[in-house]
């Protein structure tokens, strides 16, 4: 161990990647937010592979890429592990479970023309994942918000979200009032909204076009999944916007009801949401068709981890770099926590949904239970409520 982080040898740590990584990617539910308050409890808190100061440096570099940030953050851990092949092996991992269980789930689509029926699971699963959420933004808010400025950056930034601003208009914004604030030649303190105000929100999207169906391949469906991957900021649910400018309105390649069953896949089943790709691939060509989706929609979460993973420890010891970065891990946190807010107001619902957010946030919070249990408990638990009539 040196300086509290567990070090070992690469094999053993490539080894140890796969396995934590291949688990996560099977229990992970509840987006991005819930997958990174996962990872931090794992690879920070149990594991401690990291650092809780490097993990919000990663947290914030990965929310400033395109692609889907908890993928991209299992990526970095992953190469700040064990070098390239860690990168590889993490992020591989992460995604591998959830991609075979949306195959699994589209092959039954297609044979038998209809989704399994998980709204038991996910009445149960909501609050658990808004406890891990809460437990995660708690324990990152400590070691990231040390100053008032930063508490204000975070303030501004979360009110910012709630009103519409685009996300990553928020985290440069941020990131520009701390990078300004703590400039040599600046001796005085700044104002959030007079760097976030100027910068206007924007979501880069396909160009709807009506017209004939156009012919379908295999690469040019690969082509289209990498370029969403390619440019996409912000949620998963940004990535509905991409799918049916696309494939919907300028292809002509699903139904608006298909894109919805799609949907409704990637938010029942854990891991990344990008595994949508998964689905709409096989509905579109069967077995090479979900792997070649897969494979555009995330190969460039890995280029683009790969050429700015390294270059986050360089930023942090320039101050102006820095300060920028502590900017963007304070708004980070705060997108997480209007996410939180949000998941709040369709988690619990009554008074069971009630009763499971608060056992699970005491066990995390008090004693420490493993997220991977609670996640497995709050699913047995809506099960159960279900079967006993509680459901609405």
């Amino acid at each position: 161990m040196q300086n509290g982080i567990v070090v070992t040898n690469k094999r053993t740590d490539l080894a140890q990647l796969a396995f934590q990584f291949l688990k996560l990617g099977t229990i992970a539910f509840g987006g991005p937010a819930a997958h990174i308050a996962m990872m931090e409890d794992e690879v920070v808190g149990r594991r401690r592979w990291i650092s809780r100061e490097d993990f919000l440096d990663l947290l914030g570099a990965t929310n400033l890429i395109p692609g889907p940030n908890s993928t991209e953050m299992a990526i970095h851990i992953g190469h700040r592990r064990a070098g390239w092949a860690g990168l590889l092996v993490a992020g591989s991992c992460f995604i591998l479970p959830a991609a075979l269980i949306v195959a699994s789930l589209a092959w039954a689509y297609v044979r038998f023309g209809g989704l399994p029926q998980a709204e038991g699971i996910l009445y149960g699963l909501k609050p658990v994942v808004l406890a891990v959420v809460l437990q995660a933004i708690w324990r990152l808010a400590r070691s990231a918000l040390k100053t008032p400025l930063l508490w204000t950056t975070a303030a501004a930034a979360a009110a910012l979200s709630f009103v519409g601003l685009n996300e990553l208009a928020i985290l440069l914004g941020a990131g520009a009032v701390l990078a300004a604030a703590r400039s040599p030649i600046s001796g005085k303190s700044v104002r959030p909204s007079r760097f976030i105000a100027g910068l206007l929100p924007g979501i880069p999207g396909g160009v709807a076009t009506a017209g004939a169906v156009a012919p379908f391949g295999l690469w040019p469906m690969f082509l289209v999944f990498a370029k969403i991957g390619s440019v996409l900021f912000g949620s998963g649910y940004v990535l509905v916007v991409f799918l049916r400018a696309d494939l919907v309105d300028r292809l002509h390649w699903l139904t608006q009801g298909q894109l919805l069953d799609a949907i409704a896949i990637g938010q029942i089943t854990p891991g990344p949401v990008f595994t949508t790709a998964t689905f709409i691939g096989y509905v579109l060509s069967g077995i090479p068709g979900a792997i070649l989706a897969t494979a555009g929609i995330f190969l460039p979460a890995f280029f683009f981890v790969a050429i700015s993973g390294p270059l986050v420890p360089r930023l942090r010891r320039s101050q102006t770099a820095g300060a920028f970065l502590d900017g963007v891990n304070a708004a980070s946190l705060a997108l997480m926590a209007v996410v939180m807010v949000r998941l709040a107001r369709t988690a619990c619902v009554d008074y069971p949904t009630i009763a499971i957010a608060l056992a699970a946030a005491a066990l995390l919070l008090r004693y420490k239970v493993n997220s991977a249990w609670l996640v497995l408990g709050g699913a047995i638990a809506g099960i159960g409520v279900r079967m006993a009539g509680y459901w609405a």
